[in-house]
């Protein structure tokens, strides 16, 4: 039986696992945060001290790296990088997106993948948290540019997922397409024909009805929930909202349906205001 308060039992933690990782500055600056909020937790529950729960909860069950090879439309061949973390199946198979571009290594999937945790124990369906992806561009590439690289990353990636063990789904650069590339290659490479191994795929390969809009959505009905509490409502309200993809789009969409006045969306190159409400049309056509 410890002693050790739970600041010291945080601070040897945290101080063994930048250690370990001390090239994984992302990483780092999640678990730090995570962990921080953690003392009246371990205050209550002084037996995870002695369990080492948090030196597990900080290193992953397995990291995976591995290398993809594709040919780009000019039959040069090109290499990239592939990732899956799986971090913690203590609650049930991980899941977890996929991200692809080109600022992924491994520090930002193992960042991903440690909130991704914490996310998913937050929905009480018995899952644990995973992230992976790589350094790969869809941006400007064709199609069939697209088709061959996630053909290729998923030649490794099959070995290690299915719907019992490791369930990926799409993140920032992967949508609808690339998924479909990805489970059409799964299915050819395994025989099998089980639609719940990857999710995120478009309705006709068994992908769910609302996918498409859940995290908009979902982002705007939270925000809702939390005004409710308070006697308030998004009806008449401004709203500043980041992005102008996928998630954004959607979340611009309710909040209008709400009452709201979404006035904001942004990209990697800048942002744009319109103070009579942002035209989702408008902002879909560009």
């Amino acid at each position: 039986m410890t002693h050790q308060t739970p600041e010291a039992y945080i601070h040897d933690v945290a101080a063994a696992a930048a250690n370990r990782s001390h090239n994984e500055p992302e990483f780092l600056q999640a678990m730090s945060e995570v962990l921080d909020t953690l003392v009246p937790v371990l205050q209550e529950h002084p037996e995870f001290v002695d369990a080492a729960v948090l030196e597990r909860l900080v290193e992953p069950e397995r990291q995976i790296l591995f290398r993809v090879p594709w040919l780009d439309d000019n039959n040069k061949v090109q290499v990239n990088r592939g990732f899956r973390v799986q971090f913690n199946s203590a609650l049930g198979p991980f899941k977890g997106g996929l991200r692809f571009h080109p600022s992924v290594n491994l520090s930002v999937i193992k960042f991903l993948g440690f909130e991704q945790i914490f996310k998913n124990a937050l929905t009480r369906q018995r899952i644990g948290g995973a992230k992976g992806g790589s350094d790969f561009d869809p941006h400007g590439k064709s199609d069939e540019e697209v088709m061959r690289f996630c053909q290729s990353f998923m030649n490794e990636l099959y070995r290690y997922i299915d719907e019992q063990t490791d369930v990926p789904a799409g993140d920032i650069g992967v949508g609808a397409r690339e998924i479909g590339y990805l489970f059409g290659q799964y299915r050819r490479i395994t025989g099998r024909h089980e639609s719940g191994v990857l999710t995120g795929k478009g309705k006709v390969w068994g992908g769910a009805e609302v996918r498409t809009q859940a995290t908009g959505y979902g982002t705007v009905c939270f925000a809702q929930e939390m005004l409710n509490r308070t006697g308030e409502d998004i009806e008449g309200r401004r709203a500043l909202v980041s992005g102008s993809g996928n998630v954004a789009i959607y979340a611009i969409e309710k909040i209008t349906q709400l009452g709201g006045i979404p006035v904001t969306a942004s990209d990697s190159s800048g942002y744009i205001v319109d103070e009579q409400g942002i035209d989702v049309e408008l902002l879909r056509q560009i």
